[in-house]
This record gives C-alpha cells, sequence and structure tokens, in this order.
C-alpha cells in the first residue's frame, strides 16, 4: 500500500438464519450503526457497509441466528 492512502475496509459477513429467527428485534435495537432492519417479522442486514464488527447483534441474539465474521 502506498503511504498516505487509507486502508481499505474490508466488509464484515453477516449470516441470518432466519429460520431460527423469531423476529424479536433485540439485534436492531442493540446495534450501534442501523446496520440491521426488520422485513417481513424476520431481521435483515439493510447496511452491511457501516457494520464495525462490534458483535453485538451475535452475542445478544437468544436464538443464536446471527453470525458475523
Amino acid at each position: 500500500m502506498a503511504e498516505g492512502q487509507p486502508a481499505s475496509k474490508e466488509l464484515a459477513i453477516i449470516r441470518v438464519n432466519v429460520e431460527w429467527c423469531k423476529g424479536c428485534e433485540i439485534c436492531v435495537a442493540f446495534c450501534p450503526k442501523d446496520v440491521l432492519e426488520m422485513e417481513g417479522g424476520k431481521v435483515t442486514v439493510a447496511r452491511l457497509e457501516e457494520c464495525t464488527k462490534c458483535m453485538l447483534c451475535e452475542l445478544r441474539c437468544p436464538d443464536f441466528a446471527i453470525t458475523v465474521e
């Protein structure tokens, strides 16, 4: 990488197992960057580029329906 150029931000990989998601919205409430939204009673990734990989969604999901890499 050339000096003075910012490092490229590698996007997170967020996987949602919609069969396990019960639509409790806990992950949406805890996301500090509003990456997640509810759609049709299930969580969906709306703004992946905003994800900081804090993993709060994964840690707070009571149904283990979300994983972050």
